[in-house]
């Protein structure tokens, strides 16, 4: 957003300055130079030769100096030294300014004879050839002027994209934006009624999907337990077995679905509560199960979540490291302001190519999908559902060494704020 405030304002200031220096050549041509003799200059050069010969009758009326003072104007003293020699005298001369650049007093030193130099002041003379600083000294305030109503024209122009910009970045975890005031310019307001028509027709689409979702999982159900009671009745005992683990797995699908459904929509009320003491005891039910599952170690870190949902999430998370990487190494840490859990595993890990494809439901490394391993391909999806919604976030990385690390990020609970026990 800044770089197009940016660019809107680079090309405006240089459309500006460039039509208004356009303009001021095409008026120079027309209207030319400033005359560079004229009245002004005669009187100049017949007041400097009166003052010239008096100094030559008495010298000593004047202060003479070895050098001239000030900055000279080398195209005024040409200009000067011309106008007397056209009117016939042969005076050494020179037209300086005491401030070089700053407004000053103009003199005129004159030069007697081999004694030295004495200055006279002198009006103001007409600028000698073309006054280029004039110019430059007027595109530069021009070119100032033009910055401040770009700046101003580009914040105004963009204004409305720094609403959408602003709009997207307020959109919470759960993919909801909030209604946005619908105040202010008419470009403003109505791209905020724009938002808000696209936020509450994409949370009717939402819920609708997550309905129909629920609704299929949980139909289901129903053909899933008539299939179970005939496939109880086959007479072959192999093929019977293949019946129910297959029946067995859509049920699973079905259940994890309605969970993610669930999740999705579900608003439990966090709570502060210690993420150590939490890993510490699902890490101690899941080895009780038979799972091994090591606890490598773990720092006091206090978040504020749902203890219910973080729980689930967990367990998915630890279980899918001891189902799909023989083992799990599960330790908490914290850096002052996120505290993080940290499962290793020592499985094959997980193709590079597909990484960023584990979050995604039913999604699964092996294309063969191993029917030895329970489970429908949501727990991740869950899992992630889970700890973002509550602010977080979930890396899952390949280990050089073999194996993945997941990694469990969650900003801590701010202390609660102590009562206030002063009396009055």
């Amino acid at each position: 957003m800044n770089t197009l405030r940016v660019k809107i304002a680079i090309l405006l200031v240089l459309a500006i300055v460039s039509v208004m220096a356009l303009m001021t050549f095409v008026l120079f041509l027309l209207l030319g130079p400033p005359p560079r003799s004229g009245r002004a200059l005669d009187v100049a050069a017949q007041q400097v030769a009166l003052v010239a010969a008096l100094a030559a009758k008495a010298p000593r009326s004047v202060e003479l100096l070895d050098e001239p003072r000030g900055h000279p104007y080398r195209r005024t003293t040409k200009a000067l030294r011309k106008k007397l020699e056209e009117q016939g005298h042969n005076i050494d001369v020179i037209v300086a300014r005491t401030h070089r650049w700053r407004r000053g007093s103009l003199n005129v030193w004159i030069r007697l004879e081999d004694r030295g130099w004495f200055g006279m002041p002198m009006t103001r003379l007409p600028p000698q050839g073309v006054p280029w600083w004039a110019l430059l000294r007027w595109l530069f305030l021009s070119t100032v002027g033009a910055t401040a109503v770009a700046v101003f024209a580009s914040i105004r122009m963009v204004r409305p994209l720094v609403f959408i910009e602003n709009a997207v970045a307020s959109v919470g975890p759960d993919g909801v934006m909030p209604e946005l005031s619908e105040k202010g310019p008419a470009e403003v307001r109505a791209t905020a009624r724009a938002l808000n028509s696209l936020s509450a027709r994409l949370k009717r689409a939402m819920e609708s999907r997550m309905r129909l979702v629920a609704a299929a999982g949980h139909d289901m159900r129903t053909p899933i337990t008539r299939m179970r009671l005939r496939a109880e009745f086959v007479p072959d005992e192999e093929e019977r077995e293949k019946w129910l683990n297959d029946l067995d797995e859509l049920e699973r699908i079905a259940d994890s679905a309605i969970l993610l459904v669930r999740e999705e929509m579900g608003a439990e009320a966090p709570e502060r509560l210690r993420l150590d003491t939490l890993v510490e005891s699902i890490c101690k039910d899941l080895k009780e199960q038979g799972f091994d599952v090591t606890l490598a170690g773990t720092q006091a870190v206090t978040v504020f979540v749902s203890r219910l949902k973080l729980n689930r999430a967990l367990r998915n998370l630890i279980i899918n490291a001891t189902t799909h990487g023989v083992r799990a190494r599960v330790g908490v840490t914290d850096d002052g302001t996120i505290g993080r859990v940290t499962i290793e595993d020592d499985g094959p890990g997980i193709p590079e190519a597909v990484l960023g494809q584990v979050f995604e439901p039913f999604f699964r490394a092996d294309p063969a999908r191993r029917q030895n391993i329970p489970g429908a391909g949501l727990g991740l999806t869950i899992a992630y559902e889970i700890v973002t919604r509550a602010g977080g976030a979930i890396q899952i990385v390949n280990r050089p060494a073999g194996g993945l690390l997941q990694t469990v990020s969650l900003p801590e609970a701010p202390e609660p704020e102590a009562p206030d026990t002063d009396s009055a």
